[in-house]
């Protein structure tokens, strides 16, 4: 079988197990068809409060969170925020070799463009085997500095395919320097044996959640990049005609505290629940009872928590960008500018007035991820085909030159 390297630099950790979950379910499925090693790639930055990052809340990957049957290891190498994002890439790739040549893969599988995107790159080139690139969103749609967009540039140009979850994803990393004709789109897909339609009012008898609640609900990180603050300024507007209106948000980040703090402010404490990171069997439950989801983000390329809305048979209300458009249509969802309160308020409004139909939604989530396995192989061998193909092709001119040379010297 093909032996596989994938790099991710998207972890579980003890705070939040199921970080980086469709790569770990990408990688599952790939063993049917592929030995499979997964590295998490991590940077371990220093102890004290100002050299800790700020966008996110950090914490070490631990390996008592690692999917059960996938055979993985955690890497850790040192780093700082803001003044070391540049030189992390090589410094990824300096700590990454060594089990990769351990390893001996045929083919490398990196997610994420940086830093450990572009060091599994070198540590390609270096050992001469191919590497595909898996871009998820955020590691092409984030503004960095200039020095790492020109990275990015280059692992993207350089690499031997590139794999996005999105066609509009797909044409941002042509536009950014991936040739077109090494570039694919495969989507996620979504555990529907967990992620099922199940009746409204038993789950909500079980979350204790009243019958005649409209409920909303929001799944992601608490951070800037989902629009939270609207999600909140929105329900403030919706709520003196919408008295009976709930929203939950399941998740935590660095905004938690100064969410909880606006929603005190606002006086909307009765109105919105936050619940924190929660399994993803309590994240079905919920989606079970709610009325519809919400996804008011300002940058997605295929978010996950959209198709397992779907797959249970429920709406959503999301921002009207990145991938989102390619999986939803006017028959499950309702589109909004980002970054709108107002609009998003409408939106919302719309959506808990009208009537929705919960097997035809869920009948368009179809999509599995042995699915998107059998396709990353396909990928996979064609690109390792062709490298072969190459070597061979290098090694006969080789053989030739060679042959030229002897000649010549006699």
């Amino acid at each position: 079988m093909m032996r596989i390297a994938i790099v991710a630099s998207q972890a579980p950790t003890e705070a939040e197990p199921y970080t980086g979950n469709p790569i770990s379910q990408t990688a599952l499925a790939l063993q049917r068809f592929a030995e499979v090693e997964v590295f998490y790639t991590q940077p371990s930055f220093p102890r004290w409060q100002i050299f800790q990052p700020r966008k996110f809340l950090y914490s070490r990957v631990d390996s008592r969170y690692f999917p059960p049957g996938l055979r993985a290891e955690d890497i850790h190498f040192p780093a700082f925020p803001l003044v070391g994002r540049p030189f992390i890439g090589r410094t990824c790739f300096r700590y990454l070799l060594p089990r990769l040549q351990k390893s001996q893969p045929e083919l490398i599988l990196a997610y994420w463009l940086y830093p450990s995107g572009y060091g599994a790159l070198l540590a390609g080139e270096e050992m001469g085997i191919p590497v595909i690139l898996g871009v998820r969103g955020s590691d092409l749609l984030a503004k960095p500095d200039v020095l790492t967009r020109g990275l990015r540039r280059t692992a993207l140009r350089r690499a031997s395919f590139v794999l996005t979850v999105s066609d509009e994803l797909r044409q941002r990393a042509i536009r950014f320097g991936a040739p077109s004709e090494r570039a694919r789109t495969i989507p996620n897909g979504c555990d529907s044996s967990m992620f099922q339609v199940r009746d409204r009012q038993r789950a909500r008898e079980q979350q204790g959640v009243l019958q005649d609640t409209q409920l909303v609900l929001f799944v992601g990180r608490l951070n800037q990049v989902k629009g939270i603050g609207d999600l909140i300024a929105a329900t403030g507007r919706l709520v003196p005609s919408h008295p009976r209106l709930e929203v939950v948000l399941i998740g935590g980040g660095v905004l938690e505290g100064e969410l909880r703090a606006r929603t005190e402010r606002a006086g909307l404490a009765g109105h919105i629940r936050f619940l924190g990171r929660q399994a993803q069997q309590v994240v079905a439950r919920w989606l079970a009872a709610a009325d519809v989801l919400c996804l008011p983000s300002y940058s997605e390329g295929c978010p996950n928590v959209l198709l397992e809305a779907l797959s249970c048979g429920r709406p959503v209300v999301a921002s009207h960008l990145g991938g989102v458009a390619e999986l939803v249509d006017s028959n499950c969802s309702i589109l909004f500018p980002p970054g709108d309160p107002v609009k998003l308020a409408e939106a919302l409004a719309e959506a808990l007035r009208r009537p929705w139909d919960a097997a035809s939604i869920a009948a368009r989530s179809r999509r599995t991820w042995e699915d998107v396995g059998r396709e990353t192989y396909e990928a996979c061998s064609a690109v390792l085909e062709k490298h072969s193909a190459e070597d061979c092709k290098n090694g006969s001119k080789s053989s030739r030159n060679h042959k030229v040379e002897l000649e010549a010297s006699r």
